[in-house]
């Protein structure tokens, strides 16, 4: 048996799919399991121990590279794949569909940009409103696979175990000390919340909790360093500093994850981590962090959620009218319930 998974991006879209590669292992534990994948997220994906083989593209300029893409094209044909599962429904992903040949090829029914026309077997088209992971394992489902506890394989090695615990401890955090890691960035304007509500949030756990906070980031950008400015340097600064997986395993020693809609927040729920998620213009239920022992802060208003990049004539009253108090609230009782490890809460305000 030889499987291709399409799932090319984003970075919590990839996470979304993994408990589907679990179900996939387990049924075929022989079987040749390949997945393509966009270079931001495939750190996640190489070097799996569930996976053969990662092809790895770019986002954009396809043609720009054009003999790598032509020779993954190539390897992907030859393959002789017997079955092909997008689980992207994209345009982009229709094309690596159609360029596998494979024998089934299975997806979505009418999802978006035509993909399904590349299809040979169709599920019903999807609910929107099905949390993202729910929606996948749907594909699991009709290929008959058992899925009864969710699971989100993401495997560490031994040296990103040690270069993160050198991290912490080159910045004072010892085994046993508490801390808890703040993800204060996302790709929309429209997901972010103001960066002087973070350091205030910031300032208060330090100083209230005796709790060390440990920003992270993809970069370390002007924002940051006004957060590190703010709280007279007092947070720890990992921003920048390293891989998803690495990320991963700090997300795993840390009280709590306190994040913007994004990658990150998948990670540290898929990590089993509580989170505490500040939400806006997206739904939770569709994209929040998923399982249980998580915190959603949200203000219940008409215009919310509306999925736009840019708020137009809101001045982004769904993220502003979030307070430092509501994330306060959750913080406390977040580690009220951690105290002495597990647990967690959900609610949304």
């Amino acid at each position: 048996m030889k499987i291709l998974i399409i799932k090319l991006s984003s970075i919590g879209d990839v996470i979304h799919t993994l408990p589907c590669l679990y179900a996939l292992r387990s049924a075929y534990p022989s079987a040749k399991i390949d997945w393509i994948v966009e270079e931001e997220a495939s750190n996640i994906l190489v070097s799996h121990p569930f996976l053969n083989e990662v092809f790895v593209i770019k986002k954009r300029g396809w043609f720009k590279d054009f003999k790598k893409t032509y020779n993954i094209a190539k390897s992907i044909k030859a393959l002789d794949y017997d079955m092909v599962l997008d689980f992207q429904g994209l345009l982009k992903s229709g094309v690596w569909v159609f360029l596998s040949n494979g024998k089934r090829r299975i997806g979505f029914d009418k999802s978006g940009e035509l993909s399904y026309l590349f299809l040979n077997e169709k599920l019903p088209p999807y609910n929107p409103d099905k949390h993202a992971v729910d929606r996948y394992l749907d594909i699991a489902s009709y290929l008959g696979l058992k899925h009864e506890k969710v699971r989100f394989p993401i495997f560490v090695s031994e040296s990103e175990k040690k270069k993160i615990s050198g991290l912490l401890k080159t910045n004072g955090i010892w085994e046993g000390t508490p801390f808890i890691v703040i993800n204060p960035m996302a790709r929309w304007e429209t997901k972010l919340w103001d960066i002087r509500k973070f350091a205030d949030l910031c300032n208060e756990i330090m100083d209230r909790f005796s709790c060390k906070v440990v920003i992270v980031s993809a970069s370390s950008g002007k924002e940051i360093q006004e957060i590190a400015f703010l709280t007279d340097n007092r947070i720890i600064d990992l921003a920048g500093k390293t891989t998803l997986k690495e990320l991963s395993y700090l997300m795993s020693l840390s009280k709590m994850v306190i994040t913007v809609d994004s990658g990150p927040m998948h990670i540290a729920a898929a990590m089993g981590v509580p989170v505490i998620a500040i939400f806006g213009p997206t739904a939770p239920w569709r994209t929040g962090p998923y399982g249980e022992g998580h915190t959603v802060i949200r203000k219940e208003l008409p215009c919310s959620p509306c999925f736009s990049k840019v708020c137009k004539d809101k001045g982004l009253i769904c993220m502003k009218s979030i307070e430092v108090k509501d994330v306060l609230k959750a913080v406390e009782a977040g580690l009220k319930k951690t105290k002495g490890g597990g647990g967690g809460l959900y609610s949304t305000t």
